[in-house]
């Protein structure tokens, strides 16, 4: 399991950041993503598949969290 972060990007979707690598990748989806659970498998938009425990709520943004390589980015 790796340290994540979640922020907002400037064009108003959810960019993706993993320190150690130093990968930024935009999210393209998210399993959940409703009023009462957010989170899930994650895809981003190099390929990449990451999972994060889904929460109670959506979080306040940028948010630190555990996520677990599911598959690997093309590079």
């Amino acid at each position: 399991m790796a340290n994540i972060m979640i922020q907002q990007g400037a064009g108003g979707g959810l960019v993706f950041y993993l320190p150690k690598r130093d990968l930024e990748a935009s999210i393209e989806s998210i399993e959940f993503d409703t009023p009462d659970k957010w989170g899930g498998e994650l895809k981003l938009d190099n390929g990449g598949t990451y999972y994060i425990d889904p929460i109670a709520k959506p979080p306040r943004l940028p948010i630190s969290l555990r996520a677990k390589r599911l598959g690997a980015a093309e590079d």
